[in-house]
């Protein structure tokens, strides 16, 4: 058995993956951020680290006991930032959430000052840590703290304070490397008076990297990376034009590039910008990532109104109106609640309904909403392939929405592309467990991960999908509020 602890925004999630990548045991615990103030996320480390140690124990013994996991794997959110003491092992302080807006002023004095570093990735976030706990960075200094992603915070917990990591995934979305990830970025730490000895040391996302001694049996540290990372391989994704998207709250898709990183430093002309894939013999491989910042939270949003009782029957009632074609009676939605992501990044831009008649009824708004949200999908596909310079031949996906029968055809006839539903609600599970499998030789190679891939099903396009009707309906949606739309982080 290898044991998977995946930390997402709001719950832990433990589990052991048999070495046919079948999931054999599962223990989730909530654990939802808190909003102090508007514009503020903030999560509790220590009940974090608790639940992980907590639930990873329960594993071991559902296992078998000591010497029954093989190897420890890590997912997490990424862009959330923790410090803590490292003579007590205790967080100072809130860690703080990649949604928090809280620095978001600052990104703009960076930016001005030469500087991109976007508000949901942890640079600024440290900074603000720091402020908070070590002002004048004294103790920092002296390494008597510690900062890390998620990932970082896991395995310190893990590992009772032995190992303080970071895999290449994470770190690379910092906003505080080089370009290359080979390093530290000196500028950018100096800006933030960030002392080199509060940093993790950045390993590879397969290899060992330390025991977890906080287990029965002391079982390796062996797989590491950021959650979207993990869902593309946990998805079989692993050559260059593999894509999957992670419809969830928003939507991310994730492509493998190869050895080679994106010509572009921050963002490419289709709105996507360069990921590390996963680091392995200490060479990265490369891949690019585009983001909806809107998707199954416009379901959210139909319950909120009372059109639907639960997300699980948008389907049913959308399915309530079958006009051959997008939305219902050319009736539009942008799912624009927090603004546009890929290809626009335009965060003025706002949900729009369009086509309203006195005929039109709850069917036709929630199969508009479904509708617009695989054109969303669609739009990333179209932006990665442009960016990337590959063909996407099918579209792998997983997620909650992966679930939705009317959303996922809507998808195939949108994107006009096959696409492949991933077997398990969520990949990231499957791919750190593969992260630690391909160390310890579960699989030897990444012919064998990609062999894994068995969709649950596959959905064919249908129908040619109105993509123009669906561009001048977004067209409509954005810069309604300019102030936002003139940022760009």
């Amino acid at each position: 058995m290898i044991l998977v602890v995946d930390v997402g925004t709001s719950s832990v999630r433990v589990s052991l993956v048999r070495a046919d990548a079948t999931i054999a045991w599962q223990q989730g615990e909530p654990l939802l951020p808190s909003s102090p103030a508007p514009g503020l996320v903030e999560l509790d480390a220590a009940s974090t680290a608790r639940a992980v140690r907590e639930l990873a124990a329960a594993a071991v013994d559902a296992a078998g006991g000591a010497g029954a996991v093989a190897a420890v794997g890590i997912a997490n959110q990424r862009g959330s930032a923790v410090l803590w003491d490292r003579t007590t092992d205790l967080p100072l302080g809130p860690g703080i959430g990649w949604q928090d807006l809280r620095t978001v002023g600052r990104c703009l004095e960076l930016q001005a000052a030469g500087f991109r570093v976007a508000p949901n990735v942890s640079a600024t976030k440290l900074e603000a840590l720091l402020d908070m706990a070590d002002p004048d960075r004294t103790r920092a200094g002296r390494g008597e703290v510690g900062f890390g992603t998620i990932d970082a915070w896991v395995a310190y917990a893990l590992s009772d304070g032995c190992e303080h990591v970071s895999d290449a995934t994470n770190a690379a979305l910092t906003g505080l490397r080089t370009a290359d990830n080979r390093d530290w970025s000196r500028p950018v730490l100096d800006a933030l008076r960030i002392p080199d000895a509060v940093l993790p040391r950045v390993v590879d996302s397969v290899g060992v990297v330390g025991v977890a001694s906080a287990l029965p049996g002391a079982p390796p540290i062996a797989g590491i990376a950021g959650d979207q990372q993990a869902s593309l391989l946990g998805q079989g994704c692993v050559a260059p034009g593999d894509a999957k998207i992670t419809f969830g709250t928003g939507a991310m898709l994730d492509i493998v590039i190869g050895s080679e990183r994106p010509s572009f430093r921050a963002r490419g002309p289709a709105g996507t910008y360069p990921i590390v894939c996963r680091r392995a013999g200490g060479t990265d491989t490369w891949g690019l990532e585009a983001a909806t910042l809107t998707a199954g939270t416009a379901v959210e949003w139909l319950c909120d109104l009372g059109l639907i009782d639960r997300a699980e029957a948008s389907h049913e009632v959308a399915s309530r109106r079958d006009d051959g074609g997008d939305g219902g009676r050319d009736v539009w939605f942008v799912p624009a609640l927090l603004g546009l992501g890929t290809p626009e990044w335009d965060y003025g831009a706002r949900g729009t309904l369009l086509g309203l008649t006195r005929g039109t009824s709850r069917a036709d708004v929630v199969r508009a909403v479904l509708t617009g949200i695989a054109h969303g999908g669609a739009d990333l596909v179209d932006a990665a392939e442009a960016d990337a310079g590959l063909s996407i031949e099918r579209v792998r996906i997983d997620g909650a929405m992966s679930a939705n029968p009317t959303f996922t055809q809507a998808l195939a006839d949108c994107a006009g592309r096959v696409v492949e539903v991933a077997p398990v609600r969520e990949a990231t599970t499957l791919g750190a467990a593969f992260l630690a499998g391909l160390a310890i030789g579960t699989w030897p190679g990444d012919d064998e991960v990609a062999a894994t891939w068995a969709p649950s099903r596959r959905v064919e396009p249908r129908r040619v999908a109105d993509r123009d009707r669906w561009r001048e309906a977004k067209a409509r949606a954005t810069r309604w509020l300019p102030e936002l739309s003139g940022l760009d982080l």
